[in-house]
C-alpha cells in the first residue's frame, strides 16, 4: 500500500500531460470537381489507349496475375493480363 499513493500521483500526473488533436479527412472530396470518366473493368488496353492515348507511365507487370499500372494525368488504371480490373483518380493535395 505504501507504493499505491505516488504511484497514483506519477500516473495521474502523466495522464494529465497527455493531449489529443482531432484530424478529420472528409473522404470523397479527393476527387470533386473531377469530373473525368474513368476506364471501367473488363475494358482491354487497347481500347483504353484508343480513348485515353499514350500514358505518362506504364509500369510493368508485377505478381501472379500479373498486374500493371498505367499512369495518366489524374488517374491510374490497374490491369490484370490485358483487362482492366480497377481505375482511381490520383490524389491531388489543396493548399490553403
Amino acid at each position: 500500500m505504501k507504493y499505491a499513493l505516488p504511484l497514483l500521483l506519477t500516473t495521474s500526473l502523466f495522464a494529465a500531460g497527455i493531449q489529443a488533436d482531432t484530424l478529420t479527412i472528409p473522404l470523397g472530396q479527393q476527387a470533386s470537381g473531377q469530373q473525368l470518366s474513368l476506364p471501367q473493368r473488363g475494358t482491354s488496353a487497347a481500347a483504353v489507349s484508343q480513348q485515353y492515348g499514350e500514358p505518362v507511365t506504364r509500369h510493368a507487370a508485377v505478381g501472379e496475375p500479373p498486374i500493371s499500372r498505367w499512369d495518366y494525368a489524374g488517374f491510374s488504371v490497374y490491369f490484370e493480363h490485358d483487362k482492366v480490373v480497377h481505375s482511381v483518380h490520383q490524389h491531388i493535395p489543396q493548399h490553403n
